[in-house]
């Protein structure tokens, strides 16, 4: 019998657990051809949601917890997720249960056909327009501006063969875009629609700020375009200086007018520096991820895995050299 995970990264999520349990016994009762592990990541919580996650797995075997030592973020909660799943697959779902388990037996349908990356695209969403419209403004850009073929308006509710969750520890970077991952790693992907349910207990974690610095980190990630739009700019305005410079030239000498415009050069000043400013922004944010990544520090560590504290250090330092 084929065994498959399914990870749920979890950050102040304890009013959710009740229609956490009811979805996966559901998962349960619709898929019994299965082993199943729900493998639950405390990324640091401050409410009872490590509490929730021991008392789930004292009650059912089927439930296994890691807890780590502070609030990573989801991406490196999933990072977590992922070394310590030890099943022929995993399913990424959101703590908050606004993916549907009714799609999960398609994702297993496809996999058994032979895929290793059953992504879920969504088909609706009860999310602002404005929000919405962002997102697929993201998804359009970073697929311009790579080489590697971005799956859009999706996320990280996806099933994933085992030689995928092989491939993705193998990345260690703790600047992490998963999405761009599941991409860049390529492998035989299929994508299946789902209607995003509401939210029905607490409230989402991700703020405008968060999502922003999100989209940042993916466009760094997976593409050096910011790189050059910043020297095209520079070429531009370098031409565009030049042959303003040779217009100056040519009225004082053919006309005989005197320089002057204090409110043009002004503008054209403030204009040069904000590109200047807007070049070192961008090469900072480069220099600032090669920064953290040449420290060598490890993703995480972790407190307990299932109450067990016996090499966990170990696990969570090495390079996915386990399992």
């Amino acid at each position: 019998m084929k065994k498959v995970t399914i990870l749920l990264p979890a950050y102040n999520e304890e009013a959710s657990f009740q229609l956490i349990r009811q979805n996966m016994n559901q998962v349960l009762t619709d898929n019994p051809n299965y082993e199943w592990e729900f493998l639950l990541v405390n990324d640091g919580s401050t409410d009872n949601t490590l509490q929730q996650m021991i008392r789930l797995h004292e009650e059912d075997h089927h439930y296994s917890y890691i807890d780590l030592s502070r609030n990573y973020g989801k991406e490196i909660a999933m990072m977590a997720g992922f070394d310590y799943a030890d099943s022929d697959a995993l399913i990424i779902m959101d703590a908050d249960m606004q993916h549907p388990i009714n799609v999960i037996p398609d994702m297993l349908k496809y996999w058994e056909e032979g895929y290793d990356d059953v992504y879920a695209q969504r088909q609706g969403s009860k999310e602002s327009w404005i929000k919405r419209k962002t997102s697929h403004w993201y998804y359009k850009i970073l697929q311009s501006t790579t080489k590697v073929p971005i799956q859009k308006d999706t996320g990280d509710f996806r099933l994933l063969d085992k030689s995928c969750i092989e491939a993705l520890r193998q990345m260690r970077e703790s600047e992490r875009n998963t999405k761009g991952m599941y991409s860049w790693i390529g492998f035989r992907k299929k994508g299946i629609f789902y209607q995003q349910q509401e939210r029905q207990e607490g409230v989402s974690k991700w703020n405008t700020f968060s999502l922003i610095n999100l989209a940042i980190n993916g466009i760094t990630s997976f593409t050096t375009a910011p790189l050059r739009i910043a020297s095209f700019m520079g070429v531009v305005v370098s031409v565009v200086a030049f042959f303003y410079l040779i217009y100056i030239i040519i009225v004082t000498n053919f006309f005989g007018e005197p320089v002057q415009g204090y409110p043009t050069i002004m503008v054209t000043m403030l204009f040069l520096g904000g590109v200047q400013l807007l070049s070192l922004g961008i090469i900072g944010e480069y220099l600032g991820r090669v920064f953290n990544e040449v420290k060598g520090r490890p993703g995480y560590f972790v407190n307990s895995y299932n109450g067990k504290r016996e090499s966990v250090t170990l696990r969570s330092s090495s390079s996915a050299s386990h399992n």
